[in-house]
This record gives C-alpha cells, sequence and structure tokens, in this order.
C-alpha cells in the first residue's frame, strides 16, 4: 500500500481553488506585476456577489490582463484583440441570465478597443469591465498607449510621450455608463468589494485598476515594482463621488480613488425588449 503524502494531506486548499484552472498554474504573469491581485480581488468579488458561479462568463482580449480568461474556472473567451467588448455583448444578448465580465488591460479596451467601449456603455449593456491599466502595451513589448503619461518613456516614444493620456473614468461617464469606479490593485479589498458591487448592479458598471508593469513601463522610466506601490499608498486620495473631470492620474499632484458614478437607467436589453416585446 503506498504511503500518502503527509505533507500533501496538510496542504490547505486554496479558497479560490473552485474558481482557478488549478492545471493552469503556475501563470505567465512577472514579478511585480499586478494583474494576480486584481484578478484574485475580482475572484472574490464574483463569490461574495452571491451569484450563482456557473452563470458567470468572463471574456478578455489580448494583452497580459487578456490572460486572466484562461485561468478563471468559469465560461470563458479568449478574443481577439480589442474585441472583447462585442464578444461579451453577444453573450448577454444570447443569454440574458449571464453575468459576463470584461477583464482586460488599457491597450485592448481603449486603443483598438475604444469605439467598442464607448457604444457599449451608450447602450447601457449589462456588462461588467474591468480594466487593468499598467500605462503601457505590456506583453507586446512596451509600445506607447493610450494611457501612457505624458512624456513618460516607453519603446515608441523614447524620449518621451507627446500627447496626453485618456482620463477613463471621465471617458466612461461621458460614454454612459451607470457605474464608474477607480482603485489600486494595492487597494484589494476595496477593490474586491467594488467588483462585487458592480456585478450586482444592472447596466455598463466600470472600475479602473491601476497596476504596476515593472518589466516594459518600469525600467524605462526608472520607476521599480516597490515605488510603484509607494505611490499607491502615499500618493493617491480616496473620494468618493468626485467629478470625473478631475480624475485625471498626475501622481504629483495626487490620484484620486473611488466610487464615482452609481446611478440607474434602463439597460439596452430593457429597452429593446419595452419597444419590440410588446409588439409581439
Amino acid at each position: 500500500m503506498a504511503k500518502k503524502n503527509k505533507k500533501a494531506e496538510l496542504q490547505p486548499a486554496h479558497p479560490l481553488d473552485d474558481l482557478i484552472r488549478t492545471d493552469r498554474i503556475p501563470h505567465i504573469w512577472c514579478q511585480g506585476c499586478g494583474i494576480g491581485t486584481v484578478f484574485s480581488a475580482c475572484l472574490i468579488g464574483m463569490k461574495h456577489s452571491g451569484l450563482e458561479l456557473n452563470k458567470f462568463a468572463m471574456v478578455s482580449g489580448i494583452g497580459c490582463s487578456g490572460r486572466a480568461a484562461g485561468y478563471v474556472n468559469v465560461d470563458s473567451f479568449h478574443t481577439t484583440h480589442g474585441r472583447a467588448i462585442p464578444f461579451a455583448t453577444g453573450l448577454k444578448l444570447a443569454n440574458t441570465d449571464l453575468n459576463v465580465i470584461v477583464f482586460s488591460g488599457d491597450g485592448d479596451l481603449f486603443a483598438i478597443g475604444g469605439n467598442h467601449f464607448i457604444h457599449a456603455a451608450r447602450r447601457n449593456m449589462d456588462l461588467t469591465v474591468i480594466c487593468v491599466n499598467n500605462l503601457t502595451y505590456g506583453m507586446t513589448g512596451g509600445q506607447v498607449a493610450a494611457t501612457t503619461p505624458h512624456m513618460a518613456r516607453s519603446t515608441t516614444t523614447p524620449s518621451g510621450n507627446p500627447e496626453n493620456p485618456f482620463n477613463l473614468p471621465l471617458l466612461a461617464f461621458a460614454s454612459g455608463a451607470t457605474y464608474v469606479a477607480r482603485w489600486t490593485m494595492l487597494h484589494a479589498r476595496d477593490l474586491a468589494e467594488s467588483i462585487q458591487v458592480a456585478l450586482l448592479k444592472k447596466g455598463f458598471s466600470f472600475i479602473e485598476v491601476l497596476s504596476p508593469c515593472p518589466i516594459n513601463y518600469g525600467r524605462r522610466n526608472k520607476e521599480k515594482a516597490l515605488d510603484t506601490l509607494n505611490m499607491y499608498q502615499e500618493k493617491t486620495i480616496i473620494k468618493n463621488g468626485a467629478d470625473p473631470s478631475e480624475l485625471d492620474i498626475d501622481f504629483d499632484k495626487g490620484v484620486i480613488l473611488g466610487k464615482f458614478i452609481d446611478v440607474d437607467k434602463p439597460t439596452h436589453i430593457e429597452n429593446y425588449d419595452k419597444i419590440y416585446r410588446t409588439r409581439e
């Protein structure tokens, strides 16, 4: 009779094991990257929502954050670059009982996918969009992104970015999102609670999460992962209900975090049913 592995017997199961495809662990995320923390917060938010886990679907696009869909143990879809939101829209329209999460990065959601984002928010599609913002194209080589700070260096702007970045919460608000929040990966508990609230809210919910990219952003801007975490702690201000126009990312002035928008209005599906179901 084979001896039992006592170490394995004593090893406690991770509380999120039922939501993780453990056969795909270890993950590919770099040391110092915050995506794993954001991913864990998302899973905690899913669990604490009380919603049936077999009624979740996660969709992601291309990029480091996009790999999350491959690790979560629910129906998940790793789509082409910039197309996570239209794919998620199709899922929700085909099965309105699904709770659909879009988990992707700033490059995927706001560059090639930017037009899809604004129209899904305008329609008030019942989706929860989590954007891991590491200020760069992390997976494809560290090119300048729509969120790269002015004068920050990248592989395509080695002398500094001449452009101004998007204010993502303002863009979401102006496009029609009904729930808008921003946290950092260091504020993991606040983030998990925010995701829980967003999942339980009808309509288009958007959460921006600031996360370090020490390899492709940090080393080009002489910023170590620990330096970034110190900024997240010392140079952020929690100000719920802040005016979205005040939410530019400027660590010299202080970056505002919190819940900014939480309003109710009919979802796209409710508006569609009101017009067309009544005619059947």
